[in-house]
């Protein structure tokens, strides 16, 4: 679900409205007395519930303007209220899909909830680092080339810059006149480090071709129009510290903990696959169930 069609205020209000109802109120923190944003029928909305449903449907608010969002939020939460007491008021919490709903919705709350606290919660930093080693243990750095360039339309025009270089021209003040790579003429044509797979092939290919100081020779086609490339400086791409690559590696050890703890627990369980079509073939190993995003 997403907002992008003009449906205007009260359309995407009435989408998120919807899409509320399947909110499990199980979930929302308690209400306090101090943070009652709204009242329905003497129950409280909390600021707490309408972070909660900001935070479940911050996608959809994406392209709501920011000053709207809360009042919106506010106001399907109202709705969802007034329709939860009326669906109370009509006994739809002794109906057997209504149990069946919750029963699903509490053991995924669980899930989440043990999952955070028990598995995430507690990654220590020294298995933080020990994953980082091993990583970099085995870890083989790419080859970068640090380059310039000058980009033109025509091959007239390409021939007509390498016959300025061959005379004795500035590279940089080149590309700065008559390049026309917008990203990087003011620097000279200067693209930075890369590394094999960052460019187009044509390009990738005459780049680590080169060695420090050359110049291409002959002008280089690719869907961009011609350039003429100078390779500056080759080096091994540095190792990334821990401190540059900690969230990816934390995830990591997330998953890598969710996935073993999570065998460990089914080796443990008494589990029965009663529906014949469900039952696997053979006897796998566990399934890699994606861990509940924090």
């Amino acid at each position: 679900m997403n907002f992008a069609p003009a449906t205007g205020a009260r359309g995407r209000l009435g989408l998120l409205a919807a899409a509320l109802i399947a909110l499990p109120l199980s979930m929302l923190p308690a209400s306090a007395a101090d943070d009652v944003v709204a009242r329905v029928n003497g129950k409280d909305i909390t600021a707490a519930e309408v972070q909660m449903a900001t935070d479940v449907f911050g996608e959809q608010l994406a392209q709501v303007p920011e000053a709207q969002r809360r009042s919106m939020i506010v106001s399907a939460l109202v709705d969802m209220h007034v329709m939860a007491d009326a669906a109370l008021a009509a006994g739809t919490a002794d109906s057997p899909k209504y149990k069946a709903r919750m029963a699903f919705l509490e053991a995924q709350a669980l899930r989440n909830t043990y999952v955070e606290d028990q598995v995430q919660g507690k990654i220590s930093d020294d298995e933080i680092k020990a994953r980082y080693e091993k990583d970099i243990a085995g870890y083989v750095a790419p080859e970068e080339v640090h380059a310039r360039h000058i980009l033109v339309k025509t091959e007239d025009e390409a021939n007509a810059v390498l016959k300025q270089l061959a005379d004795g021209g500035d590279f940089q003040a080149i590309a700065k006149e008559k390049s026309l790579d917008p990203g990087s003429k003011d620097n000279g044509g200067d693209l930075g480090f890369f590394a094999k797979g960052q460019m187009v092939p044509e390009f990738e290919a005459e780049a680590f071709a080169l060695k420090p100081g050359e110049t291409s020779t002959k002008a280089i086609k690719t869907q961009f129009g011609y350039h003429i490339i100078k390779v500056e400086e080759r080096r091994t791409q540095p190792v990334p510290a821990l401190d540059q690559v900690r969230e990816q590696v934390i995830q990591m050890v997330q998953r890598d903990k969710y996935q073993d703890t999570l065998a460990k627990m089914r080796g443990e369980a008494k589990i029965e696959i009663l529906d014949s079509t469900a039952a696997p073939a053979a006897a796998p190993a566990a399934p890699a169930t994606p861990a509940p995003a924090k």
